[in-house]
């Protein structure tokens, strides 16, 4: 393929120059281009791509696609500018693997809270149902039989197109994706008709990027309006909440055909619940007929995730019985309420939680947890807010963490660039508004190794914020960091260690 058979229609809307050369592939990385290559050099969130032009013309690049408009051509390679770099790279991807997107099914996720675990258990269900999906979101990636850990929720569409055409080579029929509302402002799903698209839920969330909640939440709603495709064919809307009841219109007058969920509301709810500390039961009603349903993800919010999945599994055509043995199959998701147990006489559980409505999600769970076992105890968490993004959350997760717990350590969590102080200084009020007792430990692993030696029997102890992260992000820069292998070695220094796993979840 030459160069300008790659630009394809971008080439109306650019400035082209130079020879049109044969290609061998395309990247947006400069480290990553080989002789032949098509460099695609784009503005980002934190760096220009248009400064390494040069470097990936001397790692061989054959042509040059910018979106910088002051970039003299370089001679002796192709050369085309573009109005908006990420969409172009979506249209060559595409253009290069054959359009993988418009052979499988894409399924999209978005909403603040619940997708990592939706993702999971629609996967699960699809498998079930004799189907294969390529997984893409937060912690992980499935593609072909193979699982990649995920440096992003929603990849560049280069390594989307580069996934979906492995996946579908391998027997795929299906992608079941996280779209973060990163990806649909920035364009990284430009291109790709979805067949379902998914709203969980809409809480306060990346407002250093959006601005405000309204932003926000249309950076969202772009999934339901088509990313310069077609709308999608269904959408699946939590209609318990506002703006999900807000979507509903929206999405019925792009032409998609609305499948409504919730526990009080919906074309898909749950009835005749039964919540434990080692399951969930209850009946989903869906139109055509319910089935019982039970899951050993446990909680409230795991409900809606439930119910969320399947009405997008309907959606797709799987029945009853498919979306019972999927959801049963799935046991844990990594990150995600997720318990550490070396038989010690109190609970830890790790958890993604990173946000005010996360955490009280998360506290409620807890809660409704240690009030179903046989000698309650207390609820002690260790949260922390991250550096660089939204400051004005962190009083709010603070005053979430107290109102919810009975002890609270207040910690590091990527703090990025920040002064981890600082940022604690600015938690730390909404932990004194509720009252709660609290401590301050800056040093996570410290704060994680306080937190397990205060707990007693009956006892749960959160550990909030990172999940199935394996960093932690400073000044300093990256290093290993894994809250799960803390809170066991933690565990070990007391004398726990039964040979029971490691990583469990009920």
């Amino acid at each position: 393929m030459r160069f300008l058979e790659l630009l394809g229609e971008a080439a109306a809307k650019s400035a082209v120059a130079g020879p049109n050369p044969e290609i061998t592939g395309l990247e947006h990385d400069s480290r990553r281009v080989r002789p032949g290559n098509v460099f695609v050099a784009m503005r980002g969130e934190t760096t220009d791509g248009n400064r390494y032009i040069d470097a990936a013309v001397a790692n061989g690049a054959a042509a040059v696609v910018t979106d910088s408009a002051q970039t003299p051509p370089r001679e002796g390679v192709g050369w085309a500018r573009v109005e908006h770099g990420r969409r172009a790279l979506a249209e060559m991807g595409a253009r290069l693997y054959g359009s993988p997107a418009r052979k499988l099914a894409l399924n999209g996720i978005t909403g603040t809270n619940g997708k990592t675990t939706t993702t999971f258990l629609l996967e699960s269900i699809l498998k079930a149902a004799g189907r294969g999906s390529v997984l893409i979101g937060t912690i992980e990636y499935h593609v072909a039989g193979e699982v990649f850990a995920a440096p992003h929720t929603t990849p560049e569409s280069l390594e989307i197109n580069r996934m979906l055409d492995k996946g579908l080579r391998s027997g795929a029929t299906e992608a079941v994706m996280e779209v973060s509302s990163h990806a649909l402002a920035q364009g990284r799903v430009w291109g790709m008709p979805f067949h379902v698209a998914v709203f969980t839920n809409l809480t306060r969330d990346h407002l250093d990027y959006h601005t405000d909640l309204e932003q926000y939440f249309l950076a969202k709603r772009a999934l339901f309006e088509g990313t310069g495709t077609e709308p999608p064919v269904h959408a699946v809307v939590n209609t318990d909440d506002p703006y999900g009841a807000r979507l509903v219109g929206f999405a019925r007058e792009r032409g998609s055909k609305v499948h409504s969920y919730g526990l009080f509301s919906g074309d898909f709810r749950a009835v005749q619940l039964q919540l434990s500390p080692r399951s969930t039961r209850f009946d989903l009603v869906a139109p055509g007929g319910g089935v019982r349903i039970e899951s050993a993800l446990i909680g409230r919010v795991n409900v809606f995730n439930i119910v969320a999945a399947a009405a997008a599994a309907f959606a797709r055509g799987c029945t009853p019985e498919q979306i019972q043995a999927g959801v049963a199959a799935l046991e844990r998701v990594p990150g995600r309420f997720e318990r550490v147990d070396l038989g010690q006489p109190f609970t830890v559980v790790v958890d993604y939680a990173h946000t005010d409505d996360a955490l009280k999600n998360l506290l409620t769970v807890a809660r409704d947890f240690i009030g179903r076992m046989a000698h309650s105890g207390r609820v002690i968490t260790v949260f922390g807010c991250g550096g660089d993004r939204d400051r004005a959350k962190r009083p709010l997760m603070g005053h979430a963490a107290g109102a919810g717990s009975d002890l609270v350590i207040v910690t590091s969590d990527n703090p990025r660039s920040e002064d981890p102080m600082a940022i604690i200084d600015e938690a730390v009020p909404g932990v004194q508004r509720s009252g709660v007792k609290y401590k301050v430990e800056p040093d996570r692993r410290a704060a994680i190794r306080l937190a397990i030696a205060e707990a007693k029997p009956g006892d749960i102890v959160l550990l909030a914020g990172k999940g199935h992260e394996k960093v932690q992000v400073t000044r300093a820069g990256t290093a290993p960091f894994d809250d799960v292998t803390e809170a066991r070695e933690a565990l070990e220094a007391l004398g726990h260690g039964a040979a029971a796993p490691a990583r469990s979840q009920s």
